[in-house]
């Protein structure tokens, strides 16, 4: 017996379930549909379009992580942040632009790939390396180029830039940092 199907009785019982029903079930129902009739291909584009509803669940979760504007702040989430993440590896990936009318700020929030763990190396000799480095809170922040970049839990990239850096350090302190530690999606 395959693991296939071993793990179909569990699958079928949760997509039968109507309270469960959603955009992800219905597309996992119709790939199990598709592969049951010996339609391979369909079944593999339905799985690869269930896995892009499910990475966009991830990134509506890591977008919680932004920090609410300020009062006399606007903020814009942009929806289409974690399109490109495949390009750099994988993971996930979201972007909030804030503005009081004279500054704004993007900050940038990306979890889980390759790129960003090999960050780490540099984030660690920043000073060596001549950049100036900026605690916000327990996080430490490379000021590169206008940029502040940090470090989370070794996973989780942080990055603000458009403004100053006293301008920026007032919205990276409204950052959750030890429950963003704890991001899975």
């Amino acid at each position: 017996m395959t693991r296939f199907s071993l793990a179909l009785p569990a699958a079928l019982a949760l997509i039968a379930a109507p309270a469960l029903a959603d955009d992800v079930t219905d597309t996992l129902a119709s790939a199990l549909e598709a592969y049951e009739a010996g339609d391979i291909a369909y079944a593999m584009e339905e799985l690869d379009y269930a896995k892009t509803l499910l990475a966009a669940l991830k990134t509506e979760a890591l977008s919680k992580y932004l920090p609410e504007a300020p009062p006399g702040w606007t903020l814009t989430v942009n929806e289409d942040a974690n399109a490109g993440m495949a390009m750099f590896g994988g993971g996930t990936g979201t972007e909030g632009a804030y503005s009081n009318g004279t500054d704004s700020v993007t900050i940038t929030l990306m979890a889980d790939n390759p790129m960003v763990t090999a960050f780490g190396g540099m984030l660690a000799n920043a000073a060596v390396m001549g950049n100036k480095v900026e605690r916000v809170g327990r996080q430490k922040f490379m000021i590169q180029d206008g940029e502040m970049t940090a470090l989370v839990d070794n996973r989780i990239l942080v990055q603000a830039d458009g403004a100053a850096p006293e301008v920026m350090i007032p919205l990276l302190e409204a950052i959750d940092y030890k429950a963003l530690e704890d991001f899975g999606g």
